[in-house]
C-alpha cells in the first residue's frame, strides 16, 4: 500500500485507481434503484469466471452496448442486436450471457409488474442490512442460506446466471451485507448508512419463507 493511502480490503488488484474508487465509493452502499440492481445483478452474472476488475474496465462499454440497461429496450432485441453484441469488444463476448440478460430484461418487467425490484431482492433481509465483523478473508463466505433463497427465487422468476455465490457477490456490491473488513477505512462509513437504511414502500409479492438473515459471522 502507497503511503497516504487508506487501509483498504485487501483484494487483488486493489492497486489500481479505478477498483480502488469503486472499492471507496460503491461496494457496501445500499441501492435501491431498479435500473442499477438490474446493471449490477447482470454484470455479476458477466463476471462469473472472470475478475471483478476485468468488468469494472469494461463497464462503460457495458452500459453503452445494452443502452444503460434499460430493459424495456432489452426485451426488444433482435438476432441482430445480438450479433452487434457479439461483434463488440468492449464486453465480455459470451452468447449465453448475452442471451441471458435479454431473459433477465423479460423476467424484470414481469417481475414488475406486481412490485419493484428493489423490494423483492431487499425483502430476503427484511430490509435490514446485515453489517458483519469479519477480520479477514477466511472468514468471508462465498454463499450463505439468504444468497442461496435469493438466488431459488431469481431462478423461479425467470432470471439466469444468478447462482447462490453470485447473488452473495451482488448482496454485498449493493450494501445487503457489510463485508468490508473491519480494518477497512469503510466499514465504519459504510455501517452507519446500512445502519439507517430505509428501504423505499414499495408493493411486495415476495414468498412467504423471506426474510432469511444470516447470523453474524466472526
Amino acid at each position: 500500500m502507497n503511503a497516504g493511502e487508506p487501509d483498504r480490503c485487501p483484494w487483488a488488484g486493489i492497486a489500481d485507481p479505478l477498483y480502488a474508487r469503486y472499492h471507496d465509493e460503491e461496494w457496501g452502499v445500499p441501492k435501491t434503484d431498479d435500473r442499477a440492481l438490474f446493471e449490477k445483478l447482470v454484470l455479476e452474472g458477466f463476471q462469473a469466471g472472470l475478475s471483478w476488475l476485468t468488468i469494472l474496465k469494461k463497464r462503460e462499454s457495458f452500459r453503452k452496448a445494452f443502452h444503460g440497461f434499460d430493459a424495456a429496450r432489452i426485451v426488444r432485441y433482435t438476432d441482430k442486436d445480438i450479433a452487434r453484441l457479439m461483434a463488440d469488444a468492449g464486453i465480455v463476448r459470451n452468447r449465453l450471457k448475452v442471451e441471458a440478460t435479454i431473459a433477465n430484461a423479460r423476467a424484470l418487467l414481469t417481475l414488475q409488474e406486481r412490485t419493484s425490484l428493489a423490494a423483492f431482492l431487499w425483502g430476503f433481509v427484511d430490509g435490514r442490512p446485515q453489517i458483519n465483523k469479519h477480520r479477514a478473508f477466511g472468514t468471508v463466505p462465498a454463499q450463505t442460506p439468504t444468497s442461496k433463497a435469493m438466488s431459488k427465487a431469481l431462478l423461479a422468476e425467470g432470471f439466469r446466471f444468478v447462482g447462490p455465490t453470485t447473488v452473495y457477490a451482488f448482496m454485498q456490491a449493493v450494501g445487503m451485507v457489510n463485508d468490508h473488513l473491519v480494518g477497512c477505512f469503510r466499514h465504519a462509513p459504510c455501517a452507519r448508512l446500512q445502519t439507517s437504511f430505509k428501504l423505499p414502500v414499495a408493493g411486495s409479492a415476495l414468498p412467504k419463507k423471506r426474510g432469511m438473515i444470516d447470523g453474524p459471522h466472526a
